[in-house]
């Protein structure tokens, strides 16, 4: 079954996050990326009303500086020892971060206005509208043969990253960094998940 004949549940249940899998040298087409923005831009908004932007980053000398803050911030953030149910993830982030700088684009997300000084109350009203859309747009990058992964490390140099790309950084939030490629092989499957009965509260926790 090729991506396009993804029944809407499939498609919700076997997109991944794709890291290994990502075809780092073959290009995406403009008009894949715009299909899938267009679809993104008919997410639901939270109280933000569309203060979205999408940042598309294709240009080598920017990847690359983008990619050397998220190697950055891995290095400092990585635990030092992982636990053996843990290095497959972990060995697979490792491969996108060493990688990440060819990745044909970079996706990053942003949205007006910033969250640092909001109350917990306004911070959960802004991340409702772009968090929407932000998914969206990786459904529909699935739905036509494109893997995606959210990534956020890149955040802890945020300042950083506007300045490669001149976001206005006292305006502008990015909230995650997303790479974007065509998929080596198309098949994925849903994802090993604890049981409902674990995770589900009906009228009390």
């Amino acid at each position: 079954m090729t991506p396009g004949d993804l029944t809407p549940d499939e498609l919700l249940s076997t997109t991944r996050t794709v890291r290994k899998r990502l075809d780092l040298n073959r290009p995406v087409k403009r008009e894949l990326l715009e299909e899938c923005l267009g679809l993104a831009f008919q997410a639901p908004t939270g109280g933000n009303l569309q203060g979205w932007h999408f940042m598309l980053v294709t240009e080598t000398g920017r990847k690359r500086a983008l990619a050397d803050l998220y190697r950055k911030s891995k290095q400092e953030n990585d635990p030092a020892t992982v636990p053996p149910e843990h290095r497959r993830l972990m060995d697979a982030s490792a491969y996108l971060a060493a990688h990440l700088h060819q990745v044909p684009v970079l996706v990053i997300p942003c949205i007006e206005g910033r969250t640092d000084n909001m109350t917990f109350l306004q911070q959960a009203v802004t991340w409702a509208s772009i968090l929407p859309a932000t998914w969206s747009f990786m459904l529909a990058a699935r739905a036509r043969g494109l893997g995606t992964a959210w990534t956020s490390l890149h955040l802890a140099y945020e300042r950083d990253a506007a300045a490669v790309l001149g976001i206005p950084y006292e305006q502008v939030m990015q909230v995650a960094l997303i790479p974007v490629a065509h998929t080596i092989g198309t098949e994925f499957k849903p994802g090993p998940r604890i049981s409902n009965d674990q995770r589900v509260h009906w009228d009390c926790w």
